[in-house]
């Protein structure tokens, strides 16, 4: 069925549904472009919220950092960051695909549309035309028809009349025969005229009209096709990228189970482990053997618990619950042993690489040297002289603090000083002075403990700092103490000197 055959005298309503149908592709694009616009804002606001709380973890040296809890929420941030992503990805595949395709295909429709009812129009305003000849013609035919008629009643008449002449007889067979043959010519346009006219008629309703209806209808359906094409692109934009959010979904399930709570309790451990012992028992103070009361820091009378102690007692240094945040030192003095030992062999490592990048840009800068030297047109290798020599000076900076740091380290733990470089005086001990004191104390007073195995040196090792001892690469120790998590083993030489060595610099075999 089509609207040229059962429409063909609904004109006035398929010019107003044909109109209807681009309002509505009119209203889906404006539709659509709404949508875009909450799909982005909504991406926008996803973005500022990842990039607001990725800030405070943007410093990759912060001890959190490597807590699976806090490097899940970083992956979360990270994945949300993507997710927006897509989302802006769906606004600019519906503006692409359906607002920009539509809104063309849109202004080819009215164009078109335009076209076949302007066509319409010209054959209406044809046919009206023929049709008023037709009607022109007609009443002339009726007018001349009527004047031939009264013309040949007088004649009748005139001939009648006895009164008449010859003359007047001839004269009005004369008129009246003129007025039949201009109404017969008038009858015989008439007659062309309507035969004209049912012929364009005719034209006009079964051929012209029912044409430019089935035009509109293929218009229009063409129209509801490509709006239907455009529903199904609303749906498939978002459907193609629900993989990829389906991916961002299944990192944030994943960011969730890589949760360890007991590798982040090993990780706490290892960050803040200071390597001390524990406090031993305060000794008994008998004041009755006439001690001196003002060299004591404890009474009898006065018992202080750990709190009171940690929180009023400024003569020693306690590493539990900290009042106020140490001095940082370049050799890390203000650190624990262990983790002092750490943060040395830390700053080892990142000068070693910075040491290796400028090397390796010497070695690089010297090659282009020789070849500007032997290609001049390529380069003068004097531009090269202070490149060369900034590197150059660069390494000898970094020799010297590679150095410094090894002389640091190797001597590292029994170092004597405060965390501010000055020795330390008797009211402000530093708690290394304490226990190593201790160490040199059951030297003196304790018998010789029975060796517990050996060990043989792989690197020599100086020993300058007080509780340590020297050793030479290959040299055979006894090994009395083993190492308790701080890096060092107490060792005894066949002489009986006794002290502490690096347990990294030694291969050590206990007895069975």
């Amino acid at each position: 069925m089509d609207w040229g055959t059962e429409l063909w005298d609904q004109y006035d309503i398929i010019e107003k549904h044909t109109q209807s149908g681009l309002e509505l592709v009119e209203k889906y694009v404006k539709f659509v472009k709404e949508r875009t616009e909450i799909e982005q804002s909504y991406a926008k606001q996803l973005r500022n919220l990842s990039k607001k709380y990725n800030q405070k973890r943007s410093n990759k040296d912060e001890p959190d950092c490597r807590l699976s809890s806090y490097q899940s929420f970083v992956d979360i941030l990270n994945e949300m960051n993507d997710y927006a992503g897509q989302r802006e990805l769906i606004a600019e595949n519906m503006i692409m695909n359906i607002c920009i395709d539509l809104t063309k295909y849109l202004q080819e429709l009215k164009q078109e549309r335009k076209t076949y009812l302007l066509e319409a129009k010209k054959a209406q305003q044809s046919l009206e035309s023929t049709y008023k000849q037709l009607d022109s013609s007609k009443k002339r035919f009726e007018r001349e028809w009527r004047e031939a008629e009264r013309a040949a009643q007088y004649a009748e008449k005139t001939d009648q009349d006895i009164n008449a002449t010859k003359a007047d007889v001839e004269k009005a067979k004369q008129q009246a025969h003129m007025r039949a043959r201009v109404a017969e010519d008038c009858k015989n346009d008439y007659a062309a005229q309507l035969q004209k006219y049912n012929k364009e008629q005719s034209q006009f309703y079964f051929n012209d009209m029912p044409l430019i209806f089935n035009k509109l209808q293929d218009l229009d359906e063409r129209r509801i096709r490509k709006l239907g094409h455009g529903y199904i692109l609303f749906s498939d934009t978002e459907k193609n990228v629900m993989p990829i959010i389906g991916k961002c979904l299944e990192g944030i399930t994943k960011a969730g189970t890589n949760v360890n709570e007991k590798n982040d309790s090993m990780v706490i451990i290892e960050q803040n482990k200071s390597g001390f012992e524990r406090p031993g028992d305060l000794e008994f103070e008998d004041y009755s053997q006439g001690i001196n009361r003002a060299s004591s820091d404890s009474s009898l009378g006065t018992p202080k618990g750990p709190m009171d102690l940690l929180g009023k007692n400024k003569s020693k240094n306690f590493w539990l619950f900290k009042r106020s945040k140490p001095t940082v030192t370049e050799d890390f003095g203000h650190l624990p042993p262990e983790q002092r030992r750490k943060r040395l062999q830390q700053k080892l490592e990142e000068i070693s690489k910075e040491l290796q990048k400028e090397a390796d840009q010497s070695e690089a800068l010297g090659k282009m040297k020789d070849v500007y030297e032997k290609n001049p047109q390529m380069g003068d290798p004097a531009s090269l002289a202070t490149q060369i020599s900034q590197t150059s000076q660069n390494i000898e900076r970094l020799r010297g603090e590679l150095n410094k740091y090894e002389v640091i380290i190797h001597g590292f733990p029994f170092l004597l000083s405060s965390p501010d470089g000055a020795h330390s005086d008797e009211s402000t001990p530093d708690p290394s002075q304490a226990i190593y004191a201790e160490f040199d104390d059951d030297f003196e007073d304790e018998e010789p403990v029975a060796p517990i195995g050996k060990c043989t040196a792989m690197y020599n090792f100086p020993g300058a700092s007080e509780g340590t001892i020297s050793m030479q690469e290959g040299e055979v120790l006894a090994v009395v103490e083993e190492d308790k998590g701080d890096g060092w083993t107490r060792v005894r030489r066949h002489n009986g000197d006794e002290g502490y060595i690096p347990t990294s610099y030694v291969t050590i075999t206990l007895n069975k």
